[in-house]
């Protein structure tokens, strides 16, 4: 694989850079936070989407950015001899190939499965392999032997076969827990032998009693059947006594009625001369009635404009005093709106002010703040340079003049004193530089005089905008007060007017005394009156009461002679009561034993059926035992096959870990020599997975921390070497982020020159440091810087 160039658009911090790669050494060289890790993430996230990026989605989208500003990554890239170029946003992707216009793949998930297929790797396998971090280098010395061990199989791919082993014991306990449910499931075979031979003793013995209890249930039904005319026409004679009882009681209630008619009427005709008597003076007493009612009509509405002339007055008072009281609040809110043009312009004022301290403060405390920030900074620096400056002076304190170089490795020998005191001056400057800066930071953790009375003038500017504000709110109020008091009066003075209007129009004359006396006149004579209506009623009904009393002797002679035949007919009736009782006993009885033999037939027919039931389920129980066993057979041989496969994943495991450690010593081997120029043969790892260095075949006891970080680098090369010839990948391609970090100057020039050394094997090399000083022994450099007010 080899990078061409890639283009970033508002990710992260990048909102738009461009960077074209050639062959060589290439440098990434900036601060850190810069945004140089990010070039690297980008390339992973345009190759593998989401699972390569730090964050979220939302994460990605640069801050500065706005909130729909789209965020893209272009990469264009060798690899098998075809030339890609992948372009990845949040929400599509697109995947050309060898400069096409059409995409050969144009969705999330289709670029990132047809990258995956191209590239033969895993997001995994691709990291392990082309990306090489500080820590990486020197991760498997701070690990045991059994993680050592552990991690080269992860990053080997051997970790697959664990995983696959898991699935194998996994499948084997769900057979097991399987085997286990079917064995508790299974039912007995003595029990289910046991249970049919009792079910078809069942099922003959309740056969028997059904067809006894049938032959019962139809002697009864035959014997019912017999006495069913007999019994149906002693119920029709007494269903037809019964109906002449039923009809005489009724002519006996008729006739009952009409004497009773008779009677009452023959009352009222005799009650229709007195009544025409007091008929007549009632008339003479009622006399008054008439014009005492028309006089009463007139003073109830005489009382009801009295009721309606005092609401009025009340409320022609309650406006009066409306229209005075909203006459003076008027006169009070007048000068509002000369009051709001005053405030209005005084608030400008304040605001102006406000904002020209407010810039003046944003200013001050500004540079307030980058000077502190400036102080600590290049405190915590020079805090590192004397921490380092310090381990190497006390290394070579206790070594002495055998002491390596910092630059050659070779002992220092009779330059030891030189070097020990340039180290002790290094060190006072440091140290005499540290203190100014750190007593410059003391000075500015406290706030400035200067910013301090900015800040009193900020509140002081704010208190005085706010208090003109409100006293704007409060005038602004009473203008809308004022219009709103011109409306409120207008409308109360038309009401006043139109009440008074009201009470002019109210007719008097109304007499109180006179209203209650006539009210109690009235209340004496209705009764009188309502008295006389009744009688008058009952004398003009006097042809319609002769009718009726006519009427009501006839229906009495009618009603005497119909009771008089039903007696007869009833007294000559020839049913028996005794005979009656009689013939329905013997018919309950026979109808008794009927529903009995049919409730022992259903019985024993539910029986046979139940019997019948249980012989099903016991020839079910029988299938079920049979089919039980079956299945138990094909578990139990489904297990004993993943017992094999599971000791078959153990003994590969074991012989792939035995061949491991050769393996990646043979390519470390190739890789030291060719660093070295041959000065080291061999690199081993002994069964602890510790790194041994040869020498001439002799393994050294000590190596130096620069021959330390060799063989770490080598080591990891020679891993990511396999892991890519196991998944068919030229290694071209070697990018390498901060591994300087704990090696000094000349250290870090030599980890560069081996680097170029290996050029045959790696076509393209990306260092990635935020260290200036390697800038010189490569071929280009890419600067990342970053700019705090753009924000990029």
């Amino acid at each position: 694989m080899r990078l061409n160039s890639l283009h970033l658009q508002n990710f992260r911090q990048h909102l738009d850079t461009r960077i074209e790669f050639d062959s060589g050494l290439t440098g990434i060289i900036g601060p850190n936070g810069a945004g140089k890790s990010t070039i690297l993430e980008a390339i992973a996230w345009a190759l593998y989407g989401m699972p390569a990026a730090r964050g979220t989605r939302d994460s990605i989208r640069a801050i500065r950015a706005g909130a729909r500003a789209s965020v893209r990554v272009e990469l264009d890239f060798d690899l098998g001899g075809h030339r890609y170029r992948v372009v990845r946003g949040l929400t599509s992707a697109e995947l050309f190939l060898d400069g096409g216009d059409q995409p050969i793949a144009n969705s999330l998930t289709g670029v990132t499965d047809m990258l995956r297929r191209r590239l033969g790797m895993s997001l995994d396998e691709f990291f392990n392999t082309y990306f090489t971090g500080q820590k990486e280098l020197s991760v498997m010395a701070a690990m045991g032997p059994s993680e050592r061990a552990q991690f080269l199989s992860r990053v080997l791919g051997y970790e697959r076969l664990r995983a696959a082993q898991a699935l194998v014991r996994d499948r084997r306990k769900l057979i097991g827990a399987e085997a286990q449910g079917v064995r508790a499931a299974m039912p007995d075979p003595d029990v289910v032998m046991r249970m049919k031979q009792e079910a078809a003793q069942r099922l003959a013995s309740a056969s028997s009693r059904a067809e006894d209890a049938v032959a019962r249930r139809e002697r009864a039904r035959t014997q019912l059947e017999a006495l069913g005319p007999e019994w149906q026409r002693a119920q029709q004679e007494r269903e037809q006594l019964q109906a002449t009882v039923a009809e005489l009681r009724v002519a006996e209630a008729d006739e009952s009625n009409a004497t009773r008619d008779v009677e009452r009427l023959g009352r009222e005709v005799g009650e229709l001369d007195a009544a025409r008597a007091e008929l007549t003076e009632l008339t003479s007493q009622l006399a008054p009635l008439g014009p005492a009612l028309t006089e009463l009509r007139a003073q109830d509405n005489l009382c009801r404009e009295e009721g309606r002339r005092q609401t009025l007055t009340e409320s022609e008072r309650s406006l009066a005093e409306d229209v005075a009281r909203l006459n003076e609040r008027r006169e009070k809110v007048s000068a509002a709106p000369a009051l709001e043009a005053e405030t209005t312009m005084g608030l400008a004022a304040a605001r102006q002010a406000l904002r020209e301290v407010e810039e003046q403060l944003e200013l001050r405390r500004t540079e307030w703040v980058r000077d502190r920030q400036e102080a600590e900074t290049k405190t915590e620096a020079l805090r590192e340079q004397y921490a380092e400056l310090k381990q190497q002076r006390d290394q070579l304190a206790v070594l002495g003049a055998e002491s390596p170089c910092p630059t050659c490795t070779r002992p220092l020998g009779a330059t030891y004193t030189t070097v020990l005191e340039d180290l002790d001056s290094r060190l006072e400057t440091v140290r005499v530089d540290g203190k100014y800066y750190k007593t410059r930071r003391e000075q500015l953790d406290a706030m400035p005089e200067d910013l301090t009375a900015l800040e009193e003038r900020r509140r002081a500017a704010t208190e005085e905008a706010a208090r003109l504000e409100r006293r704007l709110t409060r005038v602004q109020l009473g203008v809308q007060e004022l219009a709103m008091l011109g409306k409120d009066l207008e409308a109360k003075q038309q009401r006043l007017d139109a009440v008074r209007r009201d009470l002019a129009a109210i007719p008097a004359g109304y007499d109180a005394a006179r209203h209650v006396e006539l009210q109690a006149l009235v209340a004496r004579l209705q009764p009188l009156d309502a008295r006389a209506a009744r009688i008058s009623a009952q004398i003009e009904r006097e042809g319609q009461l002769r009718t009726e009393h006519r009427r009501a002797l006839e229906r009495q002679v009618v009603a005497r002679d119909r009771a008089a035949a039903l007696r007869a007919r009833r007294d000559a009736a020839a049913f028996s009561e005794e005979r009656f009782a009689e013939l329905r006993q013997r018919h309950d009885l026979a109808a008794t034993e009927l529903r009995a033999a049919e409730l022992n037939a259903a019985a024993a027919q539910a029986e046979a059926a139940s019997a019948r039931h249980a012989e099903e389920n016991a020839l079910r129980a029988e299938q079920d035992l049979a089919r039980a066993q079956a299945q138990l057979d094909v578990l139990t041989r489904d297990r004993r096959l993943h017992d094999e496969l599971d000791r078959a994943y153990t003994d590969m495991r074991t012989d792939l870990n035995v061949q491991l450690r050769p393996e990646i010593s043979e390519v470390a081997s190739v890789f030291l020599r060719d660093l070295t120029d041959g000065r080291y043969s061999e690199l081993e790892l002994d069964d602890q997975y510790n790194i041994v260095v040869l020498e001439d075949g002799i393994p050294k006891p000590v190596i130096s921390g620069g021959e330390e970080d060799l063989a770490n680098l080598v080591l990891r090369l020679a891993i990511s070497q396999m892991i890519a010839d196991r998944a068919g990948t030229s290694f071209s391609l070697l990018i390498l982020d901060e591994v300087f970090g704990s090696l000094d100057e000349s250290r870090r020039q030599n980890v560069v020159d081996l680097l170029r050394q290996l050029h045959d094997r790696f076509e393209q090399v990306v260092l990635i440091t935020h260290i200036d000083g390697v800038r010189e022994g490569l071929d280009r450099v890419v600067t990342v810087r970053y700019d705090a007010e753009a924000g990029s």
